[in-house]
Parts: C-alpha cells; structure tokens; sequence
C-alpha cells in the first residue's frame, strides 16, 4: 500500500427524500462523485400507515422507502462533508468506514487520484 492520505467511504441512510440539498451542498466543498440508492428497510420507527379501501382500511407495512448515499471522500474532508450532511438533512444516519484501497479502472490511478 502507497503512503497517500485514507479515504473514507460515508453511507448516508435517509428515511425520506433529501438527497438534492445533500448534493448540492456537497458540490460546495468539489465532492465530485455520489451514488443514490433507493431501498426498503425498517428502522426504530415504523413506515407511516397506508389507507386502503377508501380509507376504511389502515395497513401499517413492515419495511419503508429509504435513501442511501455513498460518497468517498479523503478522510481530511471528513467533518466538513457530516456537517454539511446534517445541515442538509433532518434524520438519518451516517456511518463512516474506511476504504482500504481505490483503483480506477480505465487508468489504474490509485488513492485519491482515484476518485
């Protein structure tokens, strides 16, 4: 492994649509690249209920619609790229993992010449 700076890989998981604001804001600090992901999870809270039939029915579901972004990021943009986040959004979660090793395919640039 070379001695250039760690990058750091931030799965940010929102329960409802706050994607835009998030990256626009992180456009801000030159993160280029994001990944969005639209998935079904259940959290602490439960989805909102479901009116069917005409609203004489409730169905509460057991999993809810969930956004999940991705973004590598060199660990020194780490606290600036959360805080934007949280700026930005009004709930989830953001866990932050390190990345071992990131090799551009076409290129084979490696690091943060990677991203």
């Amino acid at each position: 492994m070379t001695s250039e700076k760690l990058l750091i890989r931030l799965e940010i998981i929102l329960p409802k649509n706050e994607v835009m604001p998030i990256s626009e804001a992180l456009k801000q600090i030159n993160v280029g690249g994001l990944t969005v992901s639209k998935k079904r999870g259940r959290g602490k809270n439960p989805p909102p209920e479901i009116h069917a039939s005409k609203g004489t029915e409730v169905f509460v579901p057991q999993f809810g619609d969930k956004y999940v972004l991705e973004v590598l990021i060199p660990e020194s943009m780490e606290e600036q790229a959360i805080r934007l986040i949280r700026e930005n959004a009004t709930q989830g979660k953001i866990f932050i993992h390190p990345v071992l090793r990131t090799v551009d395919i076409k290129t084979g640039a490696e690091g943060e010449k990677a991203i």
